[in-house]
């Protein structure tokens, strides 16, 4: 493959920046097995840096001089004030390998074999999807009661309850669904650059590659020559060699490069779902017998959320219930009384 200036000057410079930042987390985790780890991917990124120099010598390049940019500059002085954990996506971001290290370790352990690294599935999925769904009912029901609770207080009729509610449904359902198009999409692209930095390293020098899978490996407790060879059987597989690279050098998922329109149509459904149901009774009753049944629909929605959520967070049902009902009752009463207040003041 031709390289061309520009991007082996580029090349060069992101091995540098790398080399530089892990010499810095390598300082915030001085006295942890992780401070070896990093000082060695310093060093292999800096052999990688050589490599692009060589190709720039071919090129009749002068020899560059590497200075941190801003943003490096910046990274380096979050590390030791937060810690490299908080930091750990924008780090993969800035090619800094080996941020899988802080993600939580699988049910099973750390794989200790390459039978096992093929063998593990991520199986979570589903349960991420459906708790996102739970949780954007939520957010429309506890919202739109609110807003109707509010409204309500400041003494105004059904009818315009009625579109008051109607209205806070329809405007949160495009916000969280405008919202989440936005953060898929850029997720996605993050995922998307980062994994296409990964496949044109793996063809320039697969080697190096295999080195620093290994070392990473090694870090989580696998023998070196078992570490070896697993990195470099990978490494003999293209594919399986670009989807271990990006979880274990950048801590990146590809299996979550999720559809950002779906993202955004789930969330505008789930919000919906939410949001209707404080509107519903206005629908159905009249007077004062809507207000009631706003409150009892609420109530009962809340409760079911949060009961439903306990699924999750492995809390008792009815305590998870409980707990979801009055954390509503207090934002729909600190609404209510809000919009009472408002009301008198501008009777």
């Amino acid at each position: 493959m031709q390289t061309n200036p520009t991007q082996a000057l580029a090349s060069w410079q992101e091995e540098k920046r790398s080399a530089w930042l892990y010499r810095v987390v390598s300082d915030a985790e001085s006295g942890s097995t992780r401070q070896v780890l990093f000082l060695e991917l310093a060093q292999a990124a800096e052999g990688q840096a050589r490599l692009w120099q060589a190709e720039m010598d071919k090129l009749g390049m002068p020899p560059p001089q590497f200075t941190p940019d801003l943003r490096a500059r910046l990274v380096a002085w979050l590390i030791p004030r937060f810690g490299v954990k908080p930091l750990k996506g924008i780090l993969a971001a800035m090619k800094v390998r080996g941020m899988s290290l802080y993600h939580a370790a699988p049910p099973h352990g750390t794989p200790t074999s390459l039978e096992q690294m093929r063998g593990e599935k991520h199986k979570n999925a589903g349960s991420g999807n459906l708790r996102a769904a739970v949780f954007g009912v939520n957010d429309g029901l506890i919202s739109n009661a609110s807003l109707i609770l509010g409204v309500a207080g400041a003494g105004a009729g059904a009818d315009m309850i009625l579109l008051s509610g109607i209205a806070g449904l329809l405007a949160g359902a495009f916000s969280m669904a405008a919202g989440e198009y936005v953060s898929m999409r850029s997720q996605r692209e993050f995922h998307e650059y980062q994994i296409a930095l990964e496949r044109e390293e793996l063809d320039q020098y697969p080697g190096e590659e295999a080195a620093e899978l290994a070392l990473i490996y090694q870090a989580k407790g696998i023998e070196a020559d078992e570490a070896g060879r697993m990195a470099r059987a990978l490494i003999a597989d293209p594919d399986r060699a670009l989807d271990t690279l990006a979880r274990e050098e950048l801590g990146l998922n590809p299996d979550e490069l999720g559809s950002p329109w779906g993202a955004a149509i789930s969330s505008f459904i789930a919000f919906s779902i939410g949001a209707s149901l404080p509107v519903l009774p206005y629908f159905l009753l009249s007077g004062s017998h809507a207000f009631y049944g706003v409150l009892a629909a609420t109530g009962i929605s809340l409760f079911g959320v949060g009961a439903s959520l306990s699924l999750f967070t492995g809390l008792n049902a009815f305590a998870g219930g409980l707990r979801m009902l009055l954390i509503g009752a207090g934002a729909g009463a600190a609404t209510w009384f809000i919009g009472k207040g408002l009301g008198i003041v501008l009777a």
